[in-house]
């Protein structure tokens, strides 16, 4: 997550997004290449392997950010046990996935940027008006084309590449850019994304991961010291716990009523009371 990666992403951004642009049926032409003209179909969608592979796509991504969200809880949980990994890190990857595939992709665009999917424009046998990628106007009322949902969430595990040790860190990248181009690929074969979907998903999910990383590990009016995500979450589990017993005692104290009254002395143990008599007392001594 360097200066270079910056320069390399947004100049893709530029080329991909001027090139695309100034002939938009690009995307159509590149589509087209899957499409069966005899079948009148995306024959790629039909393959039951495809499917599999879309499956195995979302588990790896589950398994990859479970364990920082189990180290996170269980921090809060138990407060003074030791995280599973890592503070800054579980909350670095976490965070871009939530950001990422789930704000940036899923809410903010893919529901508002109206681009009809390759598979519904007319020209691939749908009804729908086909739209460049810098087009927001088009016929698609939600979870629409731009930009691809599924290659976002391919494309995010570049946040776990950039947590790999330096001497790892370069063939981590080459993996989860090959990750997201793969699954960029079936979806465009597929006819579900245009190929700008899938370069603007994986920009977008850069672009997202490299400013995340900064603030938390870089930047220095922002970056956390190693060991502050610990100690912020184990006062807010300590919190927690004392909330909880908060709320214990005034529901023990709001369940208690007068006519329990009675009940609560029966419980109570009994102590023989013994009247001291006149005659028992000692008397100090007369010899003296």
């Amino acid at each position: 997550m360097n200066r270079t990666g910056l320069a390399i992403a947004l100049a893709v951004a530029v080329v991909v997004g001027v090139v695309f642009g100034v002939f938009p049926r690009l995307d159509l032409d590149i589509s087209a290449l899957f499409f069966d003209r005899t079948t009148h179909m995306f024959t790629v969608n039909v393959q039951l392997w495809v499917q599999h592979t879309r499956d195995a796509a979302r588990l790896v991504i589950t398994f990859i950010v479970a364990p920082a969200c189990l180290a996170l809880l269980g921090k809060l949980i138990l407060p003074h046990r030791r995280m599973l990994i890592e503070g800054r890190a579980a909350l670095f990857l976490v965070l871009t996935l939530a950001l990422g595939p789930g704000v940036i992709t899923n809410t903010l665009l893919k529901d508002h940027w109206g681009r009809v999917r390759p598979i519904d424009v007319v020209e691939f046998g749908g009804a729908g008006q086909f739209t460049p990628w810098w087009d927001p106007r088009g016929e698609c009322p939600n979870n629409c084309s731009f930009i691809a949902g599924e290659p976002s969430g391919a494309f995010w595990t570049l946040a776990p590449a950039a947590l790999t040790p330096p001497q790892w860190r370069l063939l981590a990248y080459g993996g989860a850019l090959a990750f997201g181009a793969g699954i960029g690929l079936l979806r465009i074969a597929g006819g579900g994304h245009f190929f700008t979907d899938v370069v603007f998903a994986g920009v977008f999910m850069y672009l997202m991961i490299w400013t995340a990383y900064g603030l938390i590990y870089r930047w220095r009016a922002t970056r956390l010291p190693e060991g502050t995500i610990e100690r912020l979450i184990a006062r807010a589990g300590e919190a927690l716990y004392a909330a909880c017993g908060r709320i214990r005692l005034r529901e023990r104290d709001a369940a208690f009523t007068p006519a329990q009254l009675p009940e609560l002395l029966a419980s109570l143990p009994h102590v023989p009371i013994v009247r001291a008599n006149s005659g028992d007392v000692p008397r100090p001594s007369q010899d003296l």
